[in-house]
């Protein structure tokens, strides 16, 4: 417990570091960075990483495609990159099929589009405002990471029916409620003391605390679909852990596997409706 209390410490002052270089190159380059790690334990976990050709071109997708959110035409590079890509791996799949099964060049495909592009939502989150971008990605961190620690605290003092025994033994539905009414809380919450720390900086708005609850409960639903999908994988490729980066916690797809699911869905509602105005 202490080491893990340590780790997720070092964790968070780093995130928050990252934060306050929201507006340089820094903050694309740290988003490439943990898509390019996340994309290796993905590959490593189901035994794909000793195809040198196909990860390596996994690995550059990674690490261009935050880089591309940055453009305004970004979209329309990040589907030529994808359609090149996608196509090189198939001209050395061919090129060495007697090596290597259809079912891991499906496998590295899907799971570099998926890390990839939902992590970019982090770049995306950023962008839509000047003033509340750095806001839009808090909220997205703590609707992914908050619902565990509601779960986790409800489900020891409530917990007496398991979600998913097969998957995540340990997981109950009171667990699961618990922390998805946490994340909703936690969102209503976070935007009141953000709106009167704005206030006070001289930008006035109000809060739509309504559709933030909302979203808030979609997100802890959300982010228990990720980390249950997590669980699944890891299960079915025979190993505890993506990866050892961050000690007591795993690798960094342990820790953000529900970001994986809540960036794009963040990225989608804040496209589409007002929290603040």
């Amino acid at each position: 417990m202490i080491i893990r209390s340590i780790s997720a410490a070092i964790g968070i002052a780093i995130a928050i570091g990252i934060l306050f270089l929201h507006d340089t190159p820094a903050y694309d380059a740290m988003v490439a960075a943990l898509s390019v790690i996340m994309v290796y334990e993905l590959l490593s976990a189901n035994k794909c990483i000793k195809y040198k050709f196909h990860s390596g071109v996994c690995f550059f997708f990674a690490i261009v495609m935050p880089f591309l959110s940055e453009y305004s035409n970004g979209m329309e590079l990040k589907y030529i990159l994808a359609a090149v890509c996608i196509f090189s791996m198939f001209v050395w799949f061919i090129a060495k099929h007697k090596e290597m099964a259809f079912e891991k060049l499906c496998y590295m495909i899907a799971v570099t589009i998926l890390a990839s592009t939902c992590m970019c939502c982090l770049v995306a989150l950023k962008n839509l405002d000047e003033v509340h971008g750095v806001c839009y990605i808090v909220l997205c961190l703590a609707g992914a990471w908050l619902g565990d620690s509601g779960a986790y605290f409800a489900g020891t003092f409530l917990g007496k029916h398991k979600l998913c025994p097969e998957i995540s033994p340990k997981k109950t539905v009171e667990g699961a409620v618990g922390g998805v009414i946490t994340v909703g809380i936690v969102f209503a919450v976070y935007a009141f003391f953000y709106h009167m720390v704005q206030g006070y900086r001289g930008f006035e708005f109000e809060v739509n605390y309504i559709y933030l609850v909302i979203m808030g409960l979609i997100c802890g639903i959300l982010g228990i679909v990720g980390d249950l999908s997590a669980s699944l994988v890891k299960r079915q490729c025979g190993i505890k852990d993506f990866g050892n980066i961050m000690p007591g916690h795993g690798g960094l797809m342990d820790r953000f596997d529900s970001v994986l699911f809540v960036a794009p869905f963040m990225m989608f509602v804040l496209t589409h409706f007002t929290l603040f105005k």
